[in-house]
């Protein structure tokens, strides 16, 4: 387990429904970032109030944000020349791979088996490796 963790689009929206508890998801020792395509999917979501809408944008800037660079790009493209993945997921993966960082999703289907150097976390599982 790294000291830094990716978070996937699907935690920031449950942490926006209550369905994660902010307090009990952060550890003060590890640092968090987003992939861009986690912003642009959670602010692209459908949000069911308004309230529901500022408490994404105020946790969005929390976090720091992780571009596409040319080495993420590359690593897309070794990603899907070997596994059928969605391009967003892909991309997510691969931030998460070239920066060295944890990913935590509840979709860890999408994410199985694409390289053993990506560790996986699903924060509703209690007892996990890391």
């Amino acid at each position: 387990m790294s000291g830094k963790i990716l978070l996937d689009s699907n935690i920031i929206i449950y942490l926006s429904k209550g369905e994660l508890n902010i307090d009990k998801l952060f550890d003060d020792k590890k640092k968090y970032f987003i992939s861009v395509i986690t912003y642009m999917e959670t602010l692209g979501f459908q949000f069911e109030t308004l309230n529901e809408k500022k408490f994404i944008q105020q946790i969005l800037a929390v976090f720091k944000v992780i571009y596409i660079d040319k080495q993420i790009a590359d690593k897309v493209v070794e990603i899907r020349q070997h596994k059928k993945i969605k391009l967003p997921d892909a991309i997510i993966a691969a931030t998460a791979m070239v920066r060295k960082c944890d990913l935590m999703t509840r979709n860890i289907n999408d994410f199985n088996n694409i390289d053993d150097s990506l560790n996986v976390l699903n924060p509703f599982v209690i007892n996990q490796r890391g």
